[in-house]
């Protein structure tokens, strides 16, 4: 019998690491450039809208009715509107609320999804049957019809009010609770359907048969492999809550009177329209235009790079 010695090149050879789930995700990201331009695109409204409360403190407080509702200009990219405040002043003032809006309500909606899909996916039974029956039941109810119901019940309702900090539902405070509370149902389904596929795996059994508690099983097996869905849906959901932020601004259920926001640039707007004033509609309308697709076309990236079928 022979044998053959190994090659020493071969042995010498540096042993290859093999990338994680996170890092193949950025890499793909990084050498797409569809999601590097979306990423720089948030990236620079966020910026802006964390700049503009410091470049314009008292925005609220200026006014000029001799430089009321002029036309785009040198002076004034954007024009100004009926009070002579600049219109790009105000949009950036309205990109820090749907920036806000769309981070709190999604902070409030992806891990209330996370945990009902968790607990309904792997422990079945009644507790499965509750989560079901919960968002069905919330899902046959239009949506913008359940906000504008929640918006209306929250009314007067002041659950914290002190020196520093105060928590009035009335306000925006309630606007993030009302949409962080409608927006989980997309979130819970699809945890749900990946818990009952994740704990019938060979691993989760494995991890069953050597006597881990289901409190460690979940923490440690289930929970980790559904974090880059969450993620998912946490970028999605931003589209969802400023689209909602601006209809119900629009609607006068949404920020405090007088907050600057593009849903409320669109309603004082509307009748300017008719006496050829275009350009605070327009303002807004295209700021939401750039974010809500820069936003889309993220997501839907960020879904192709975390998704393991497609890992080469």
């Amino acid at each position: 019998m022979t044998t053959t010695a190994p090659n020493p090149a071969i042995l010498a050879a540096p042993v290859q690491q093999g990338r994680s789930l996170w890092g193949d995700a950025f890499r793909r990201l990084r050498r797409d450039p569809a999601a590097v331009a979306c990423f720089l695109v948030i990236g620079a409204y966020v910026a802006l809208a964390v700049g503009a409360v410091y470049w314009y403190p008292d925005f609220l407080e200026t006014q000029n009715y001799s430089e009321r509702n002029l036309p785009p200009s040198a002076d004034h990219w954007f024009g100004t509107d009926v009070f002579g405040r600049d219109v790009l002043a105000k949009t950036l003032l309205g990109a820090r609320v749907s920036m806000t809006v769309g981070f709190m309500a999604n902070a409030i909606a992806v891990p209330l999804g996370l945990a009902l899909g968790v607990l309904g996916g792997y422990f079945g039974k009644w507790i499965d049957d509750l989560v079901v029956w919960l968002y069905t039941t919330l899902a046959s109810i239009p949506g913008i019809i359940l906000l504008i119901a929640l918006k209306y019940a929250f009314q007067g309702i002041i659950l914290f009010e002190g020196t520093f900090i105060e928590l009035n539902l009335s306000g925006i405070h309630g606007l993030y609770i009302a949409l962080g509370v409608l927006s989980w149902i997309g979130t819970c389904r699809i945890i749900r359907a990946e818990t009952l596929k994740l704990k019938s795996l060979d691993y989760v059994t494995a991890a069953r048969a050597s006597g881990q508690g289901r409190v460690r099983i979940l923490v440690r097996h289930i929970v980790p492999n559904l974090l880059h869905l969450a993620i998912i849906n946490f970028t999605l959901g931003f589209v969802g809550a400023i689209s909602a932020e601006v209809i119900l601004s629009f609607l006068g259920l949404g920020v405090e009177v007088g907050t600057p926001s593009w849903g409320t640039m669109i309603n004082a707007a509307r009748l300017d329209l008719v006496v050829g004033r275009w350009w605070e509609a327009v303002a807004a309308c295209a700021a939401m235009f750039v974010i809500v697709l820069a936003l889309n076309i993220f997501g839907d990236r960020l879904r192709d790079a975390l998704d393991p079928k497609l890992r080469i």
